[in-house]
């Protein structure tokens, strides 16, 4: 089945590795989840929600024919989780930090909604804050939906 999904999750991944701004907050990008042993508490993650409880979903996505003949029309949600992590309980500082992680994939998207993909277009189309207090601290976790369409 031909999807643009990878395509889109590949480039926000590289488009995040490569952001200065990015590196200078300090915050691990990620291509989905990754098991590593970096204690840092900022986070972007492509294709996962963050939750080891979850279930994992990385992307959805509804096809149909633009044509008659091969085209087709996919739209596509990918699930982007922008993570802040504190050692207190400051959870203004989290959220904050947490959004201002998200306001970067946003920049990316304004500047650039096909994110250099042929054919393709997307946007934050949605986004969803929860916030954590446990042992080790606040978590302030904003999912963001990544949405589009693109043509195969």
């Amino acid at each position: 089945m031909a999807s643009r999904v990878p395509d889109v999750i590949e480039a926000l991944v590289a488009r995040g590795k490569t952001d200065s701004g990015l590196k200078a907050m300090g915050v691990v990008v990620t291509d989905g989840p990754e098991v590593t042993e970096q204690g840092a508490q900022d986070w972007l993650i492509v294709g996962f929600d963050g939750d080891p409880e979850g279930d994992f979903q990385a992307a959805q996505t509804v096809g149909g024919w633009s044509d008659l003949s091969t085209g087709r029309e996919e739209t596509f949600q990918v699930t982007v989780a922008a993570i802040a992590g504190r050692g207190d309980t400051d959870v203004s500082k989290a959220r904050k930090q947490a959004y201002a992680i998200g306001a970067v994939v946003e920049g990316w998207l304004r500047a650039e909604p096909s994110i250099g993909l042929r054919s393709l277009e997307a946007g934050i189309e949605a986004t969803r804050l929860v916030q954590d207090q446990t042992e080790d601290g606040v978590q302030a976790v904003l999912l963001l939906t990544v949405a589009g369409r693109a043509f195969t």
